[in-house]
């Protein structure tokens, strides 16, 4: 008798799906983080923990990706539940990690100096420059991530599975506020400290003022993903037909 290979159920390869995109979108970010972008608003407005006016939208182009993660965890949490969500989370920092460890063994392998290769100081100089940065960010991922789910679960809970959005967008606004404050603080004070050459520490009193002026781009785009969530949900619903799970 043949064994007949093992079939998915349309919910289990959408969990495959959501899991694998959620996994990208974080490697991407982590990679991406490198590169700082710049993008001039035409106006200027003043925040209190800043000197100077506002006057552009600066960031590390790891925002291009790291918000889908944070939609995901709310559609993975609302579908499969606070356990199913968590795998996905300890999946991408697992997938993290280990591009963390190629990252570093191809920094030690050999360099061929060829004409048709990349250079060696060229390489170094984005995948060294940014190992600080790169853990520091895969660990606020962690701490955010974790958070998100918690306060997505218990809006849920104390609303009686009403107002999807409060879910949605207060989870978000709030894990977000604590990955702007972990990152910052270890990629420009803990990693400074502990790596040598990474150069001076910053004051916590400057973490502070540095993450609060990220967490204000983190805060307008977890607002702008909130149709988003309304989006996903009505396409998991219809065209894959799952269905909510109820509160707690």
């Amino acid at each position: 008798m043949t064994q007949q290979p093992p079939t998915f159920s349309v919910h289990q390869l959408v969990y495959l799906w959501l899991a694998v995109l959620f996994v990208a979108s974080l490697l991407v970010a982590d990679v991406l983080g490198v590169k700082l972008f710049r993008i001039p608003l035409g106006f200027s407005f003043s925040v209190p923990w800043q000197e100077g006016s506002i006057d552009a939208i600066q960031h590390t182009c790891g925002m291009l990706t790291f918000p889908i993660t944070f939609l995901l965890t709310d559609l993975l949490n609302e579908y499969y539940g606070k356990a199913a969500a968590r795998r996905v989370v300890w999946l991408g920092f697992a997938a993290g990690g280990f591009v963390f460890l190629v990252v570093n063994v191809a920094l030690a392998m050999p360099h061929w100096d060829v004409p048709f290769n990349v250079s060696a100081e060229s390489f170094d100089q984005i995948f060294s420059a940014s190992r600080v940065m790169y853990v520091a960010s895969l660990s606020a991922y962690l701490v955010g991530s974790m958070a998100d789910i918690w306060m997505f679960g218990w809006l849920k809970r104390i609303t009686g599975g009403r107002m999807v959005w409060l879910r949605a967008t207060g989870s978000t606004v709030a894990s977000q506020l604590i990955d702007s404050l972990v990152v910052t603080w270890l990629a420009f004070s803990v990693g400074r400290t502990l790596i040598p050459g990474g150069g001076e520490p910053m004051p916590m009193d400057e973490v502070l003022k540095a993450a609060a002026t990220g967490y204000l781009l983190k805060f307008f785009i977890a607002l702008a993903l909130t149709p988003a969530v309304y989006g996903g949900r009505r396409l998991l619903e219809r065209r894959f037909g799952l269905v909510p799970l109820p509160p707690g």
